[in-house]
């Protein structure tokens, strides 16, 4: 998600005996080395996204769609893993609004339903549709967007005008494209969008098949060659590993900003909490697919890898080492013990929303207003994510870090703030 609030929780923490820098050391190298697994996983998922995609629009039909819809879903579980290498890392952070932004205007992007509406203030590009639009201006300039590229998305349309919304690229982009707009509120069901929307000539729905499939192919290429970049950052000569390891106490601080950013602020508060005081679906992660259920679990299972320092591989394969848990341990067992009981009950949270949406009660309906079980579910898991970032304070203070800074949520610091 692109960063929308700029609340920070400071902390300072009190002086503890600095971990020893050879057990810093092989901690930051298992940190760095499950980040290259996951994102290389990302990588491999994203390329069978790119066959899936390629196969529907050489030959499209429902089961071309149906095969590139769960492709994309495969893709979700290693990437939201790696969502916790935010926030502590700038390389990962200065990159993640190409391939994981939201929310969009998709208008930007292909036809919407008549309700969507125009034009805002806010945003005048909310529905340019540049796949029914070979040409269009853009800053006073017209744009040939007579074949549409990666360059095009990335280098002309992504962040548009400077408005966050217009989102061009990344999962996102690619999963408005696969199951288009979800008309269904807060009742269940996700997007509907034909597989005749990539079909040829006569069969084609909606106008602009043969361009909607150019789109399809350039965003899915562009996430390919975003997730190689970022799978090379984290190999043996990359950058990012080299600044993690650099400086041992910079690399904890770097590992525990993540965890900390990730359970408080970004998830607990604008991914879930936010969406239960609107009572809006269009604050759903995967809003498009009705997979949000999903996408909060494997973040929260991610900060869990990070801190045991273990990361199972989609080929089943364990990545593991010495973690941030042994350093935490060995400075206060019983913050170590209470870490580990907070994340695991997280997870049991996480894993009740995710067995109730593929049960039929899904996230949507979760949202509703008035849908007491859904705000139980949901709430429960905030107040886990809370519980647990409370923990990771006390990490924090138990390895004498100077100083850190986590991402706050108005929906957490500051609620009414939100309806202002």
């Amino acid at each position: 998600m692109r960063r929308t609030m700029t609340a920070l929780v400071a902390l300072s923490t009190a002086a503890a005996a600095p971990a020893l820098a050879q057990d810093q050391s092989e901690v930051l190298g298992t940190y760095a080395d499950i980040a290259h697994a996951s994102y290389e996983d990302s990588l491999i998922k994203a390329r069978a996204l790119q066959d899936a995609v390629d196969a529907l629009i050489a030959e499209p039909s429902a089961a071309a769609l149906q095969g590139a819809k769960q492709a994309w879903l495969e893709a979700r579980v290693p990437y939201q893993q790696t969502e916790v290498f935010r926030f502590g890392n700038p390389i990962v952070d200065d990159w993640e609004g190409k391939v994981n932004a939201w929310p969009l205007d998709e208008g930007l992007i292909d036809y919407v339903d008549d309700a969507y509406g125009g034009a805002t203030d806010a945003n005048q590009l909310a529905a340019l549709n540049v796949i029914a639009n070979p040409t269009f201006t853009l800053g006073g300039e017209e744009v040939d967007a007579t074949e549409i590229t990666p360059d095009l998305l990335e280098g002309q349309l992504h962040e548009a005008g400077e408005v966050e919304a217009n989102v061009a690229t990344g999962y996102h982009a690619i999963e408005f494209l696969l199951w288009g707009q979800d008309l269904n509120g807060t009742d269940a069901g996700a997007g509907t969008r034909p597989w005749t929307d990539y079909a040829a000539g006569d069969d084609c729905s909606n106008g602009n098949c043969d361009r909607r499939g150019d789109y399809l192919k350039a965003a899915t290429d562009l996430l390919v060659s975003d997730l190689e970049w970022m799978t090379g950052q984290w190999a043996e000569e990359g950058e990012a590993r080299a600044a993690v390891l650099e400086d041992g106490d910079a690399g904890i601080n770097a590992i525990l900003t993540g965890m900390g950013s990730l359970s408080y602020g970004e998830q607990a508060g604008e991914r879930m909490k936010l969406g239960v005081m609107l009572n809006d679906p269009e604050e759903e992660h995967d809003c498009f697919s009705d997979n949000t259920h999903n996408s909060h679990y494997y973040d929260g299972l991610g900060i869990r890898n990070v801190y045991v320092g273990e990361y199972v591989r989609v080929d089943g394969t364990v990545v593991s080492g010495a973690s941030l848990s042994d350093l935490v341990a060995a400075a206060d067992s019983e913050v170590d013990a209470e870490l580990r009981d907070r994340l695991d009950a997280t997870m049991t949270e996480l894993g009740q929303i995710k067995t109730a949406a593929e049960a039929g009660f899904s996230y949507d309906m979760m949202l509703a207003r008035g849908s007491d079980a859904g705000e139980a579910l949901i709430m429960s898991a905030v107040d886990a994510l809370v519980n647990q970032t409370r923990a990771i304070e006390r990490a924090v203070t138990a390895l004498g870090v100077d100083q850190i800074a986590f991402e706050g949520s108005d929906s957490l610091d500051d609620p009414n703030a939100v309806f202002q």
